[in-house]
């Protein structure tokens, strides 16, 4: 067993600031120890001559090419801007990350 300590759990929780109580930092931690083990069985698997694929499903045709459009199509600088809580120097203004 992977053996996710509630100290490891608190950490990653500060760093994405959650506030979570002690019940849920001890229930989180062995819900993702559950979590790692099973990856961990998965990795057990032999892939040996399976090709890699970025997703389960064909994909061909999924997306369009980017292309620049008419403006008409497209939002002004100043239009985009108008309704941002904060903008700043011609940017969206957000809060710095600590």
């Amino acid at each position: 067993m992977a053996d996710i300590s509630r100290e490891e759990v608190a950490h990653l929780a500060e760093l994405a600031r959650l506030d979570l109580s002690e019940e849920e930092l001890a229930h989180l931690s062995s819900q993702i120890d559950g979590i790692v083990e099973n990856v961990s069985g998965v990795r057990a698997v032999d892939t040996e001559g399976v090709e890699p694929m970025s997703h389960p499903h064909a994909s061909e045709g999924a997306t369009r090419n980017d292309e620049v459009g008419e403006p008409d199509q497209s939002l002004s600088q100043d239009e985009a801007l108008d309704q941002a809580p904060d903008a700043r120097d011609e940017r969206f203004g957000v809060p710095r990350i600590q």
